[in-house]
């Protein structure tokens, strides 16, 4: 079996994390010259030697003698976004799973892209600020292939696997919940750092736990959607699903629905993004739907989680604002995480910020990188 080359992205993520035990159980599969990360340099090394990666890169160029000090003869140590791009694009690589946390995975997604690369894509904020950008790249490039890592997104696609674009009608994202899915508007508004983190069911670093309190993640993750399956020109909707067993569902246009299940696990749909279209065993617990007993649906309620508001907005508009939202949120989320501000104002620095938004179609990285800057500074500037 020939091995897949793969460069691991945000390697020391929570995402990363599941990847390199997906990696490391299928090495008969899989060749990892490359790990990268941003920070936590022991951690990176670390999955260096886990994956036997032959080049380890952070993008943080004052990090890079901590590094080489870190790694044994023969690994080679790189740094910055342009070392980066440079090897994501190489003849050394097949596919590129970037787990980068926020916008900092636009850059190598495109240039994977522009190269012909497959890619893995767990970095939602790539398609929801560059979506278009993202599209257009595919459309250039038809080497190139893009497969959803978001469980929801995965779901989704492996629903509409063998299904004629005109067939599907609704495309329908499942939603936990969070930690306050039966909290009151009041109990919501006023949350700590400490009950925003408590989630029900997943595992994930802070800013997504946060953006799941807030339902903010399902916001992003509409827009992802729009992006990712805009052939199918679907109508998109949420159901809250607090046992996350079923991750995603498409209607038909003859009413049938087809829903994507499996355990609450991250290296599944990581997985299946690896060696798709194949599958590979993996040593995870299998979903029981008899221990589970009962699956629950209701609709989300907006009136409590104004996220799904700004998710309207965004893909109504397209263009920047899907930018400035994600912007606006990953500042608001910053500030409330830094004690600045109550767990309510997430939702009126993103409204303050949209609000005001002098919407244009997506043209460039650069436009995009500005739009994202003008975004942030709005939303530190923001008085409450």
């Amino acid at each position: 079996m020939t091995r897949n080359n793969v460069a691991l992205l945000g390697a020391t993520g929570s995402i990363g994390r599941s990847a390199t035990a997906v990696l490391s159980c299928c090495k008969e599969r899989f060749n990892v010259p490359l790990v990268a990360a941003r920070s936590s340099i022991d951690k990176l090394a670390g999955c260096a030697g886990q994956l036997d990666a032959q080049m380890v890169l952070t993008t943080d160029d004052t990090k890079l003698d901590e590094l080489s000090s870190l790694l044994p003869p023969g690994v080679q140590a790189l740094s910055g976004m342009d070392a980066l791009i440079e090897t994501v694009t190489s003849d050394k690589i097949d596919t590129v799973l970037c787990a980068i946390i926020g916008t900092a995975g636009i850059r190598p997604v495109l240039a994977a892209i522009e190269a012909g690369k497959t890619v893995a894509l767990a970095s939602k904020e790539v398609m929801v600020s560059a979506g278009e950008l993202v599209n257009a790249a595919l459309k250039a490039n038809p080497r190139a292939r893009l497969i959803p890592v978001d469980s929801e997104h995965s779901g989704v696609f492996q629903a509409l696997a063998g299904r004629r674009k005109d067939e599907v009608e609704t495309i329908i994202l499942t939603a936990s919940g969070g930690p306050f899915r039966t909290w009151s508007a009041e109990q919501i508004a006023t949350a700590t750092l400490e009950e925003a983190l408590d989630h029900p069911t997943w595992s994930m670093g802070q800013k997504i736990t946060i953006d799941s309190a807030s339902m903010m993640n399902k916001a992003l993750e509409l827009v992802e959607a729009r992006y990712l399956f805009e052939d199918y020109h679907a109508k998109l909707d949420v159901l809250v699903h607090p046992q996350s067993a079923v991750h995603a569902l498409i209607g038909l246009t003859d009413g049938s629905l087809i829903a994507q299940c499996a355990i609450a696990d991250m290296k599944l749909p990581i997985a299946y993004a690896l060696t798709y279209p194949e599958r590979v065993a993996l040593p995870v617990e299998k979903l029981s739907l008899a221990a589970m007993g009962k699956l629950e649906f209701s609709a989300p309620d907006r009136k409590r989680f104004p996220a799904f508001d700004f998710a309207d907005a965004a893909l109504s508009a397209g263009g920047t604002l899907p930018c400035a939202m994600n912007a606006a949120n990953e500042v608001a989320v910053e500030r409330f995480c830094a004690g600045e501000i109550t767990f309510g104002s997430i939702y009126r620095i993103i409204e303050k910020v949209m609000s005001a938004w002098h919407n244009e179609p997506q043209i460039s990285l650069e436009q995009l990188d500005e739009a994202d800057a003008e975004a942030r500074r709005r939303a530190r500037e923001v008085k409450l």
